[in-house]
């Protein structure tokens, strides 16, 4: 086939490729150029592996994907819906000026809607543990116009806020807020391994860099011990037979995990196994013992009339905030507190599955 015969539009790729001044091939010693891949296509309507999510994963380039997930009822990957959200504002009873602090500072919603309210001339800190979603979610507020002038982002547990205040010279607050448990990020992210839906690494951890990941939690703990966090964390009804038969057990990854508890358990429905991931995520990020040792610090960071809310999403948290507050109260560090638990409406329960099992209590300091 001669030139004459060609396409014209490969004709003149071979054309500006003869006439081109520059050489077909590096000269010797120089760097290659890099070769461009293209990425993956996005892989239907509904991608099933985490990783394939892109679109999910990038929600300024496409908010359009977002809405639409978010519409239909669920939370899109990489992401958090924060719940409970008017009932904690009015809770909190913010305005302008107030400084306060953000314990769990999350995917950043409700960080969001406060810092809204208490500017201009109010400030947040925001603390959060997480080393990989806690840059993330400063960087969005930051592009929203919240400097270090009223944002200050810390990594640090909640129960270190007395630490975190302390070193800032604050005596007190005008509120605190804290969202327990674990973000829609952590538990959506496979490698993370907080979920049970898909196969990933057995961490659980909430900052990897620390502590001991729950494959190694299992390996070297006690029968009996295992047996106790299965009932304190999860209320499991069949503690003592899964702790015999995980206890000591090498397992690598979370459907190890899964497949010895179904076998255990004979879970058909993953009630169990569900019990057993939350049983094993509080034990490796203690907690219980935080939330112990910030429930007893908060009040003393309150200042006169000041607020605190906290939401929980399990019995075990409710009734520590719940017996807390109630101590405190008698104490006579808290002039007030909620007398009823506050659930989600029926609307965001439907909307927002996973503000189905979120408790908010408040409480007023004296």
């Amino acid at each position: 086939m001669n030139r004459a015969t060609l396409p014209k539009k490969h004709a003149a790729t071979i054309e500006n490729t003869m006439n081109s001044d520059q050489p077909s091939h590096p000269a010797p010693g120089a760097e290659p150029a890099p070769v461009h891949q293209r990425r993956k296509r996005y892989s239907g309507k509904n991608p099933r592996h985490f990783s394939e999510k892109y679109k999910e994963l990038n929600p300024e380039r496409y908010p359009e994907i977002l809405d639409k997930i978010a519409s239909s009822g669920k939370t899109p990957a990489g992401t958090h819906i924060a719940v409970l959200m008017q009932e904690s504002l009015e809770s909190l009873d913010l305005a302008p000026g107030m400084l306060g602090v953000d314990c769990t500072l999350g995917f950043g919603g409700h960080a969001r809607e406060i810092l809204q309210r208490i500017t201009p001339g109010g400030k947040l800190i925001g603390l959060d543990v997480d080393p990989i979603e806690q840059p993330k979610t400063e960087a969005r507020l930051r592009r929203e116009g919240y400097d270090e002038q009223v944002l200050d982002v810390v990594r640090s547990n909640y129960a270190g806020i007395g630490k975190v205040l302390t070193q800032r010279n604050i005596p007190a607050v005008d509120f605190i807020f804290a969202d327990l448990g674990c973000s829609s990020m952590q538990i959506d992210d496979p490698s993370r391994g907080f979920t049970f839906k898909s196969n990933g690494p057995l961490d659980m951890r909430m900052n990897p860099q620390r502590g001991v990941s729950a494959a190694d939690l299992l390996e070297k703990i006690s029968v009996a011990d295992l047996a106790e966090i299965l009932r304190e964390n999860a209320d499991e009804p069949h503690a003592e037979r899964l702790a015999s038969l995980l206890a000591g057990k090498h397992l690598q990854n979370t459907q190890e995990l899964v497949h010895a508890v179904q076998e255990a358990a004979h879970d058909e429905s993953g009630d169990t196994t569900r019990r057993v991931f939350q049983a094993l995520r509080i034990a490796v990020n203690e907690e219980f013992t935080a939330l112990d040792a910030f429930l007893r610090s908060a009040p003393f960071f309150l200042k006169p009339g000041g607020r605190i809310v906290i939401l929980t999403f399990h019995s075990g948290e409710d009734r520590r905030v719940k017996k807390s507050f109630q101590q405190h109260q008698r104490d006579g560090l808290f002039s007030s507190i909620a007398d009823e638990v506050i659930i989600a409406s029926p609307d965001e329960r439907r909307s927002n599955p996973r503000s189905i099992s979120a408790k908010l209590r408040w409480a007023l300091r004296a």
